[in-house]
């Protein structure tokens, strides 16, 4: 009987131990009202703690940002600021078309101060505060360092830069890899973790259920209390952009003095930029060059038709010397 006590003791004091670290380890939990998972609908058309706009279509298994249809703007933003200080951010997409050699534009992975404007930058706003990671399906073929295509790449801005979309946003960017992610038969993935100032972006685009990192990039300071979003764009090319879920974590992590930092009001940065690829664009001929090969072609021309002329000349000459030997 008092062996029964002593076990139950026990029993009850590793319950309460387990609960208590339950408590302290609340981090290692998904932050709900900062992620969205099947079964998307609310009551009505809403969608808890997302509002959606533009082209976005919610159905059972999917929210389509796009269609593959041209000129199309689709964009899904979380409304509840985040205070998370390191987190990572897990999205299950699809981006698939017709298109077999053309496909366009891409859709964007946004922590940014405002949300819900639309703009040129794959849906969102140019010249905003925050974090966007961008995975491009289109390029420019602009400049002398041409990368791979699907790109992805990210971009710090604390509301002075401009995207240059003719220069594929290289000369803003802080990172990016190629890796292809469209039109593919299984699951695609990626992640964006933010941890003490360094991101890192990581992919599972192999069906492997395993990361493969793409860029990590230290410095990087981002306030807090800003919105995820995800947005994504079509011109005269086009693709499905779907969005299957989206989780962010709180990483538990050891206390450092650096967390208890006050980022609230702190303008987004970045310590290191990517060399910029120079945008080189498309030879204009001057008037006199075009003058100049107008000349040359009359003057080929010409000489064509002079030896023409010549040729049947000689011809004739020749037929009318052969008829004159038979007689």
């Amino acid at each position: 009987m008092y062996k029964m006590n002593v076990i139950s003791c026990l029993i009850l004091i590793i319950s309460v131990l387990e609960l208590v670290v339950a408590e302290w380890n609340t981090k290692d939990y998904m932050k709900r009202e900062h992620s969205l998972i099947r079964p998307y609908q609310g009551s009505g058309m809403t969608i808890p703690y997302w509002d959606f706009m533009g082209s976005t279509m919610v159905t059972n298994n999917y929210i389509r940002l796009t269609p593959d249809q041209q000129s199309k703007q689709g964009a899904i933003w979380n409304s509840v600021p985040c205070y998370v200080r390191n987190w990572e951010l897990q999205v299950h997409f699809k981006v698939h078309g017709k298109g077999k050699d053309l496909f366009g534009d891409g859709f964007a992975i946004w922590y940014a101060k405002e949300r819900l404007k639309i703009g040129p930058v794959f849906g969102n706003q140019d010249y905003f505060q925050g974090l966007a990671i961008i995975l491009d399906t289109y390029s420019n073929h602009n400049g002398p360092h041409n990368h791979q295509h699907p790109y992805i790449s990210a971009m710090v801005n604390n509301g002075s830069l401009h995207y240059d979309h003719d220069r594929d946003g290289t000369h803003t960017q802080i990172a990016g890899c190629g890796s292809n992610f469209r039109n593919l038969d299984h699951d695609t993935h990626i992640s964006v973790r933010y941890e003490r100032d360094t991101l890192t972006v990581s992919t599972d685009f192999a069906n492997k259920a395993a990361w493969t990192e793409c860029f990590s990039v230290k410095d990087i300071k981002l306030p807090t209390g800003y919105y995820f979003g995800l947005t994504a764009t079509t011109g005269d090319l086009s693709d499905n952009h779907d969005i299957l879920s989206i989780r962010l974590f709180e990483l538990d992590l050891p206390n450092d003095p650096r967390d208890q930092e006050d980022r609230s009001n702190i303008l987004p940065s970045a310590a290191y930029f990517d060399a910029p690829r120079e945008h080189v664009d498309d030879p204009k001929q001057s008037t006199l060059s075009r003058v100049m090969f107008f000349l040359l072609m009359l003057a080929g021309a010409l000489a064509l038709i002079a030896c023409v002329v010549i040729g049947i000349m000689w011809y004739q000459k020749r037929q009318e010397n052969s008829r004159k030997r038979l007689y």
